[in-house]
């Protein structure tokens, strides 16, 4: 049986995340060496999308996490985390965040999107190609409208103590309290 005839059956035909019924596909939980169905979970298209665009990420659709991230599937629960941690800024993202718990291999799986970021040789660069890492703070060159949370980041704001994604053109970093996800390419080292 291939990959996604094991997780069809696994998830009965549903998105792990979401519970959509259709335009199923199969997703690799990075960092993966050889791809098996234990490191992968089948998602919808929706859920595809916003994962792999953070910065068009819907904070409600995930609200569904709640439901998804009590399943014993190690792979769906290290995207929970991850999701979870990605909508920081919203309290009932906080609170599910909270309860969620990960034994200890599961918890350095979810964690290792910054290590992963960083093997693939792609360093994370500002504006100005100047390296960033994890804890670094940078300014804003430009202002930005923020998508969902109604404001302007305005150019000059300084971020400090950004995380790296696994996706070195994006940081994520706290602007007016909220946690949002920055391209690179509008920031430069402070």
């Amino acid at each position: 049986m291939n990959i996604e005839q094991t997780l069809i059956e696994r998830c009965h035909s549903k998105c792990e995340l979401c519970g959509a019924e259709s335009a199923l596909s199969v997703y690799e939980v990075p960092p993966v060496n050889d791809a098996d169905a234990e490191q992968c979970i089948m998602v919808c298209e929706t859920c595809r999308e916003q994962i792999e665009q953070p910065e068009n990420m819907n904070v409600n659709h995930w609200r569904c996490l709640n439901d998804s991230m009590w399943t014993p599937v190690p792979a769906v629960q290290v995207m929970a985390w991850r999701l979870l941690k990605r909508l920081e800024s919203e309290s009932w993202a906080q609170d599910l965040l909270a309860m969620l718990y990960l034994d200890e291999e599961t918890q350095q799986w979810a964690e290792a999107t910054e290590a992963a970021a960083s093997e693939t040789g792609e360093p994370c660069l500002d504006s100005n190609g100047a390296p960033l890492a994890a804890g670094d703070s940078v300014t804003l060159i430009k202002d930005l409208d923020v998508k969902g949370a109604n404001f302007t980041a305005k150019r000059g704001t300084l971020v400090k103590n950004i995380a790296l994604t696994d996706n070195p053109d994006q940081i994520e970093g706290r602007v007016n309290g909220v946690r949002i996800v920055l391209l690179t390419q509008f920031l430069k080292k402070a």
